[in-house]
């Protein structure tokens, strides 16, 4: 005869079958992932500065360097592997940005460019433009009332 498990039970029992999650491996391996990343585009940075570019100037195509990469690698679906193996230390920086826009415009292509890729483009970063946004203008209000 079968017993039947109330909800509780089952939830207790299957977190007990789960298998667990190596936080120590992963927290290793996002840390150096990311690391990897900062550390490529501090070598761009470097490099832009000693051809005597302003910092600021250097600063923004660093960005731009960044982000165009993080779009390509995705492009060629390598950044998925690198996401997959570094987690957080892939999604933070703004090469991950580039890869929550660029993935679901490519996944969505087959629908059109304006009902699929148009649309679909900001599935991910879309949420984080609009608070981003908000948050900025609200800093802004604030600030120019203290000061």
């Amino acid at each position: 005869m079968e017993q039947k498990r109330t909800k509780e039970e089952y939830r207790k029992w299957s977190q007990q079958q789960a298998p667990g999650t190596p936080k120590a491996k992963n927290l290793v391996m996002a840390f150096l992932v990311g690391g990897i990343i900062c550390t490529i585009g501090q070598f761009i940075l470097r490099a832009l500065l000693n051809t005597g570019m302003a910092k600021e100037d250097a600063g923004s195509l660093t960005t731009l360097f960044m982000i165009f990469i993080g779009a390509f690698l995705t492009g060629l679906n390598v950044y998925d592997d690198i996401g997959r193996i570094g987690g957080a230390g892939a999604a933070i920086p703004v090469t991950g940005f580039a890869n929550s826009i660029v993935s679901p415009a490519m996944e969505y292509k087959k629908e059109g460019y304006v009902m699929g890729v148009g649309a679909r483009m900001f599935l991910i970063a879309g949420p984080v433009l609009v608070y981003g946004i908000f948050s900025s203008i609200i800093a802004g209000i604030v600030y120019y009332l203290v000061s």
